[in-house]
C-alpha cells in the first residue's frame, strides 16, 4: 500500500517561514502528480500546489511568490517552502499523490494524516 508521512508543521509569527515536507513509502509503480492541500477550519479543502512528475508546477493564487514546491524523486518526497506566512495561511496541510501500485494498475490518489500550520502574533 501507499503510505504519505508529512512533516515540518508548527507555529510561526507573521512574516515567518515553514518548509513542510512529505515522504511516499510502500509499495507502487509509479508516482505522478504531487500536491499540497490545506484546510482551515470550517473551510473546503483546497489545493494550494501542484508538481508534475515533469516539474511544472501550479499554484493556487493565494500563495503565489510566497510558496514553493518541490520534489525529491530519488526519495519519492515532496516539499513545500513557505515564506512570508499571513494568519490567513493557518491550516491543517496535507500531502497527496498519484500512484500507480504496478505497472497494470490505474494511477489512484493518496493523501498524508495532515500536518497544523499555525501564524499568529
Amino acid at each position: 500500500q501507499v503510505q504519505l508521512k508529512e512533516s515540518g508543521g508548527g507555529s510561526v509569527q507573521p512574516g515567518g517561514s515553514l518548509t513542510l515536507s512529505c515522504e511516499v513509502f510502500g509499495s507502487f509503480f509509479k508516482i505522478s502528480d504531487m500536491d499540497w492541500f490545506r484546510q482551515a477550519p470550517g473551510d473546503e479543502r483546497e489545493l494550494v500546489a501542484t508538481i508534475t512528475r515533469g516539474g511544472d508546477t501550479l499554484y493556487t493564487e493565494a500563495v503565489k511568490g510566497r510558496f514553493t514546491i518541490s520534489r525529491d524523486y530519488a526519495k519519492n518526497a515532496v516539499h513545500l517552502q513557505m515564506n512570508s506566512l499571513k494568519p490567513e495561511d493557518t491550516a491543517v496541510y496535507y500531502c497527496g499523490v498519484r500512484a500507480q501500485v504496478n505497472s497494470d494498475s490505474l494511477y489512484d490518489n493518496y493523501y498524508g494524516q495532515g500536518t497544523q500550520v499555525t501564524v499568529s502574533s
